[in-house]
């Protein structure tokens, strides 16, 4: 029963962990390739202020005071090529951004029209691979061509050729749809619409300047460090996709432990049952041990036969729990699912990660080889004559 417990134990820490890490990495590879490693949005502006030296001697202390925000990018193409000498990034695309209305077969509403460069922006996010309608090519020979979510497209009717309106600040243009893409990210799929950076300038009346430039990182994980270098050095404001992202990650982090404990306590439990049986065997082969001890055998002998047995029942466990775990993880990551909201899925994801198998040998060594320890201690204290005596207990 020890061995049976250790063996599901095991298996149900690995499978877990396989889960919820493999949903966490689906997600961030989702938020990469709609948002990138990084964007670079909002020039800083340092603020002064004056103080006049009593007397009136026309001297002045001028002192920080703090910065401020200036929304958006003035100069582009000046913060990009600055960007890019950084060799931590791979590419970056500019992105204008605002709000419109957006109308087509009688119906209306409010979207969010993103201003692209399709060669660049292609380069920082897995748009290419998000079109389920239509395709790029139409897009990009069509200077009024633009590509809609599915939601959106869901809740206006909208098909691939269709003409809609766009509607911003009294300006009104109109489009005609090239494709349809689908990031699963209920949100974005809802509102966002690219268009061409010309078509979006026009609409948005804003003739130059963006709101914020995206890019890619050879080393997503260092995002937080190199965005911090790229603030300092072209003095705009840098946010990373950890700091973006940052509640959705304490959700999965939170998952993955609770997870880990909860299955934890079943190899808890079986080494609590180990431990009884041993101190059982102990408690019912005193005179066996008084024997071996009367052979010549030393205490730490008799201790080791205890321990061998929680040994031996760990190696097995470890090996059918961790071959029992892959099984399942394969299983698992064939079985349907369908998840839209935070990203998009038919199938449950998985992420095999030998970590998980080296986290669920450690735990079950721990504990089997505390609940063999005491037992085996116990063994080896005990002498021949208190045996025969009666006088062990």
């Amino acid at each position: 029963m020890s061995l049976i417990g250790i063996v599901f134990g095991v298996a149900f820490f690995i499978v877990t962990q396989a889960q919820t890490s493999g949903f966490e990495q689906f997600f961030i590879r989702t938020m990469l390739g709609v948002n990138g490693a990084l964007r670079v949005e909002d020039r800083i502006q340092q603020t002064m202020r004056s103080m006049e030296v009593e007397g009136g001697t026309g001297f002045q202390i001028s002192m920080e005071d703090g910065v401020d925000y200036v929304e958006g990018v003035e100069h582009p193409d000046e913060v990009m090529d600055a960007v890019q000498r950084f060799r931590e990034v791979v590419s970056v695309a500019e992105v204008l951004r605002g709000s419109a209305q957006i109308k087509g077969n009688f119906r209306e509403m409010y979207c969010k029209p993103y201003g692209i460069v399709l060669e660049r922006f292609v380069n920082v996010s897995d748009l290419a691979t998000q079109i389920v309608y239509g395709n790029l090519d139409d897009f990009r020979d069509n200077p009024y061509g633009v590509l809609v979510g599915t939601k959106l497209a869901q809740r206006m009717m909208l098909d691939v050729g269709d003409p809609v309106l766009l509607d911003a600040s009294g300006e009104n243009m109109r489009f005609r749809v090239s494709g349809i893409y689908e990031t699963g990210i209920e949100q974005v799929d809802k509102e966002r619409v690219f268009v061409h950076l010309p078509a979006a300038r026009t609409l948005l009346k804003k003739p130059f300047g963006v709101s914020y430039i995206q890019a890619t990182l050879l080393d997503h994980e260092r995002a937080p460090e190199v965005a911090d270098r790229i603030e300092r050095v072209v003095w705009h404001g840098s946010m990373s996709w950890q700091e973006r992202e940052k509640t959705w990650l304490q959700v999965f982090r939170a998952l993955r432990v609770s997870s880990g404990i909860t299955v934890s306590s079943i190899i808890l439990i079986s080494g609590l049952g180990m431990f009884n049986t041993l101190v059982m065997i102990v408690m019912e082969k005193t005179k066996e041990i008084a024997i071996l001890r009367s052979m010549g055998y030393r205490r730490k002998d008799v201790g080791r036969i205890f321990l061998w047995q929680g040994f031996t029942v760990l190696v097995m466990g470890l090996a059918l729990g961790c071959s029992l775990a892959a099984l399942c993880t394969y299983g698992i990551s064939r079985l349907p699912i369908r998840i839209r909201g935070i990203f998009a899925t038919d199938s449950f994801v998985v992420h095999w990660d030998w970590t998980h198998y080296a986290t669920a040998s450690v735990i079950a060594a721990v504990i089997v080889m505390v609940a063999s320890y005491i037992p085996a201690r116990r063994a080896s204290r005990l002498e021949p004559g208190d045996i025969i005596r009666g006088t062990s207990g």
